[in-house]
Parts: C-alpha cells; sequence; structure tokens
C-alpha cells in the first residue's frame, strides 16, 4: 500500500469531480420556497382552495463553468462562496384577492433567489413570477362546480 497511490498520475482537485444540481432539485427547492413566502400573506392564501397553493415552477440549469481555483471551498474574489450554476425560471402563482399582488410577486422572486443561493449554491439570472389566476371569496367555486 505504500506505493501505490504514489504511482497513479496525479489529477488536480478541480478536476477530480464535479457537483451538479438537476433541473428538478431546483424547481422543488423553488416551489417550496415559494409557497413559504406566498403563506406568510394570510389574507390572500386563505382564498386560493387547497389543491391550488402550490406554485408551479418550470426551469433550466446551467452548470458554472470550470474554473481554477482548487478545492470545494472555493471563493470568489469578494470572498462569497462560488456559485455551482446558474438557474433560470419561471414561476406561476394563483392568488387571492383583493390582495397587494405586487407585494407577494416580489416576496416570491427575493426569497427564492436567495434561498436558491444559500441552500444550493445556484445564481438566479432570470425570474419571472406570473399570476394565473385570482380568487376572490366572492366567487370561490369548486373544481365539480366547474366542471357542469
Amino acid at each position: 500500500m505504500t506505493g501505490e497511490a504514489n504511482l497513479r498520475p496525479g489529477i488536480p482537485r478541480g478536476e477530480r469531480g464535479a457537483i451538479t444540481i438537476a433541473d428538478r432539485v431546483v424547481a422543488k427547492i423553488a416551489s417550496h420556497v415559494a409557497r413559504v413566502a406566498l403563506s406568510r400573506f394570510t389574507d390572500s392564501v386563505d382564498h386560493v382552495p387547497p389543491g391550488r397553493r402550490t406554485p408551479r415552477v418550470t426551469t433550466s440549469v446551467r452548470r458554472a463553468p470550470e474554473r481554477d481555483t482548487a478545492g470545494r471551498d472555493a471563493e470568489s474574489a469578494d470572498g462569497q462562496q462560488a456559485a455551482l450554476g446558474e438557474a433560470r425560471m419561471r414561476i406561476t402563482v394563483e392568488l387571492g384577492y383583493p390582495s397587494d399582488i405586487g407585494a407577494q410577486c416580489a416576496a416570491v422572486r427575493r426569497e427564492v433567489t436567495d434561498r436558491l443561493r444559500t441552500w444550493a449554491g445556484m445564481e438566479v439570472s432570470d425570474l419571472a413570477v406570473s399570476v394565473e389566476r385570482l380568487h376572490s371569496a366572492h366567487t370561490r367555486h369548486t373544481d365539480q362546480e366547474r366542471v357542469r
């Protein structure tokens, strides 16, 4: 055992492997964070039927370009943890009405961007939050009533 490891050609630390995060993992994180962000707006969330409270996320993840830095603990020049990749996404939500739609969309955008950076090491280059439907307490219908 003394010389076997020493006989193999040395592979630089940065070339030994890579961390990749699948699109669906990023989408699940974003969906969870968006749902939590929206749950803080109690005046709105009470009007949305339970089956429609989960935001839908489409995402595209691009792996970070290779860097010449050594090791997993590589940091960028400003001392921040180096990003593992870049995500572009679209989050579609259903909200209660009346409510502050702009504040809810801004909260989703802010929290998803922050959490993806913290939890997955991903930078968010493009994030669009779109409101697909507004649910009013005055026009609440069940799904079976809509089918008829």
